[in-house]
């Protein structure tokens, strides 16, 4: 039986079972949310409907939330290797749901979309990678190596109980193959192989609170922590302007993002102010070099201003790269050709996905989905073609 054709006759049973599965709050604590492990509950069942060996590896983090990571595995004709699909099962928040056009966690089937709150990161790479599994099963046929469908929790937090934790597990193997549908671009043509450094900062000032009409009795620690984060700004910009054509963008990118609330009236003159700064930097450069010049800014502003100027490290991550010439990689290259007639480009991105754990411990990764850009954003949706056809790439690197 063709497994291209068992895929396309189940779309209506891949739209359901998105649907189902986006109708489960999963949005990671630190942001406030359930967390991943109804979702997970949900989503062991399922495995256990097609996999040979189904594990759960669960943690709890510093809060006491269980956090599952779910490894399921159908054994190949070849048991020494394993072809890896990692996805994530935890999303961010909605946000301002005033700009959605309805319920993200109710989601809705329209013009050939899914939209919910997670349909596209990642819900799409855990149901494309389950139903290109389940469809070689259903034709009849094995991999020809082990196929291992691993969702993890936690990546959007930074994957300390999700795939770090899975690391130490005697899971992955030097010889093994590892894709994460976790970013691409519309056509399909976008195979990431590196992904820029990370560094996430809090940065807390304390100044000294009193009445606003009186400034001169307090220390306003806002419009300070607003100078520091402008001289940051302006001087990592003119620092490390090189760029890498690699990457989209070609640069590096210092970004001033989150803010934490100081005060509650008008009418008082902050004394602690508190955001947050989203770097991500180029090979080129060193991430213990930028922490540094930013820690030495804090010192230099501290002194002419008098306020305590801190700087913490909330997430860090250096730059991570998989060889063009790999394995993986000639693979999925030769898959996008014979499947869909395109010409692959190879590049970097400055997200950061779980491929980077592979990388670092020496075992090679490709990222890689069918996307419109539209993750993180009110009315995130996935195409349904998509979720189809990118089955279908998952289920030729299985069978090839």
């Amino acid at each position: 039986m063709d497994v291209m054709k068992v895929i396309d006759e189940m779309e209506s049973e891949i739209v359901k079972f998105m649907v189902d599965m986006i109708r489960i709050n999963a949005v990671n604590p630190v942001s406030g949310g359930p967390g991943e492990e109804k979702r997970a509950e949900f989503l062991e069942r399922a495995l256990h409907e097609i996999c040979d060996e189904v594990k759960r590896y669960d943690t709890v983090d510093e809060n006491g939330i269980k956090r599952p990571n779910l490894v399921g595995i159908i054994f190949g004709e070849d048991r020494s290797r394993t072809l890896w699909i990692l996805s994530h099962m935890d999303t961010v928040p909605e946000g301002d749901l005033s700009l959605w056009s309805h319920d993200p966690y109710d989601p809705v089937v329209k013009d050939g979309k899914i939209y919910g709150r997670g349909t596209l990161d990642d819900g799409q790479g855990i149901v494309s990678s389950y139903f290109a599994a389940k469809a070689i099963l259903k034709a009849g046929l094995r991999p020809k190596i082990n196929l291992g469908l691993v969702f993890v929790a936690d990546e959007e937090a930074g994957s300390r109980y999700g795939v770090h934790y899975l690391m130490d597990k005697d899971l992955f193997m030097k010889d093994d193959l590892v894709v994460v549908p976790d970013a691409g671009n519309s056509d399909g043509s976008f195979v990431e192989i590196a992904e820029k450094g990370a560094l996430w900062l809090k940065i807390t000032t304390l100044g000294k609170q009193s009445h606003a009409s009186r400034p001169d009795k307090g220390l306003n620690a806002h419009r300070i922590a607003m100078k520091f984060a402008l001289r940051v700004d302006e001087y990592l910009h003119d620092k490390y302007s090189s760029t890498n054509t690699l990457f989209e963008p070609p640069v590096s990118t210092f970004e001033i993002t989150k803010k934490e609330k100081n005060v509650d009236n008008v009418n008082t003159v902050p004394g602690t102010d508190v955001f947050y700064f989203d770097f991500r930097i180029l090979p080129e450069h060193r991430v213990e070099e930028v922490l540094e010049d930013v820690k030495r800014i804090a010192e230099e502003m501290s002194k002419e201003t008098g306020a305590d100027i801190k700087v913490e490290v909330v997430q860090r991550g250096e730059p991570s790269a998989t060889p063009e010439d790999s394995e993986i990689v000639k693979k999925l290259v030769r898959a996008l050709k014979e499947l869909r007639g395109i010409e692959p480009i190879i590049g970097g991105i400055g997200g950061g996905t779980v491929a980077a754990a592979f990388r670092k411990i020496g075992i090679p990764a490709v990222v890689w989905m069918t996307a419109d850009d539209v993750e993180h954003q009110p009315d995130e949706y996935c195409r349904i073609e998509n979720l189809v056809n990118d089955a279908k790439v998952f289920a030729y690197l299985a069978l090839h």
